[in-house]
């Protein structure tokens, strides 16, 4: 689990050999179903919990906890520690590829800063994803192909980003794995 003492407010915990649920509780409904996407799309078991009335950098801070907890998991001495996915829904398109990384970043061409989702400010979504590749100690590269309404692009942007956060949490195939 993973808490700070500025933190206090906020509960994340993984398991990264899980089934797809999620317990999501951060305050934004848009958000907690995003991370519904994410455990779903990764095979994780995920909680996240954030305290009622808190502000929306916390919702943000749920990324970087998030990130605390996977970093353990992608930099196992047997995990890929990179993974890559592109992954529709409805008219968007977005293609997510991770890294282990000493430079952690996010580098990313969607902009939806004029947009409002639910109640979610996409500033809030794209400081999420920062967070969350600092928190982990991976460069994080989403690119939307194909996208117009805002709701189909985040979900396929965190759709992609489970699939590609399983892979790189997945244990390498040795010589061994192989030849069997």
């Amino acid at each position: 689990m993973s808490t700070s003492p500025q933190e206090e407010h906020l509960r994340v915990q993984v398991n990264v050999f899980g089934s797809g649920g999620a317990n999501v509780d951060t305050g934004f409904p848009v958000l907690d179903r995003l991370l519904g996407m994410v455990a779903e799309y990764a095979e994780f078991d995920l909680v996240a919990a954030v305290a009622p009335g808190r502000a929306a950098d916390d919702a943000a801070a749920v990324g970087g906890a998030l990130g605390d907890e996977l970093s353990k998991h992608l930099r196992d001495q047997h995990a890929r520690g990179y993974g890559s996915a592109v992954l529709p829904a409805g008219e968007a398109l977005a293609h997510v590829v991770l890294e282990v990384s000493d430079r952690p970043l996010l580098v990313s061409n969607v902009d939806l800063s004029d947009t409002n989702v639910g109640g979610l400010g996409t500033d809030v979504v794209t400081e999420f994803l920062r967070r969350l590749a600092v928190g982990a100690g991976i460069t994080l590269h989403v690119r939307l192909i194909a996208g117009d309404d805002a709701q189909h692009v985040l979900e396929a942007m965190f759709k992609a980003l489970g699939v590609a956060l399983s892979q790189a949490c997945r244990p390498r195939r040795t010589r061994q794995d192989e030849q069997q």
